[in-house]
C-alpha cells in the first residue's frame, strides 16, 4: 500500500515544480533592459537629424 502514497507525493511535487511561478522583480528587469538599450545606439537619435514629415508632403503633391 505504500506505493500509492509515494506516487501521490511524487505527482504533487511534480505539479508544484511545473506550475511554480517565482516572484519577478520587475524593477530589476526594467534596469537591465534600460542598460541594454543604452549600449546600442537608438534609432530615435538619427530621427532628429532628418526633415520633419510635414516637409515631405510638398514633394509628392505634384
Amino acid at each position: 500500500m505504500g506505493r500509492g502514497r509515494q506516487k501521490a507525493k511524487a505527482t504533487k511535487q511534480a505539479r508544484e515544480i511545473k506550475y511554480y511561478t517565482p516572484n519577478t522583480d520587475l524593477s530589476a528587469l526594467e534596469r537591465e533592459l534600460a542598460q541594454a538599450r543604452g549600449e546600442i545606439p537608438s534609432p530615435s537619435s538619427d530621427d532628429a537629424e532628418e526633415d520633419p514629415p510635414g516637409d515631405w508632403d510638398d514633394d509628392y503633391d505634384r
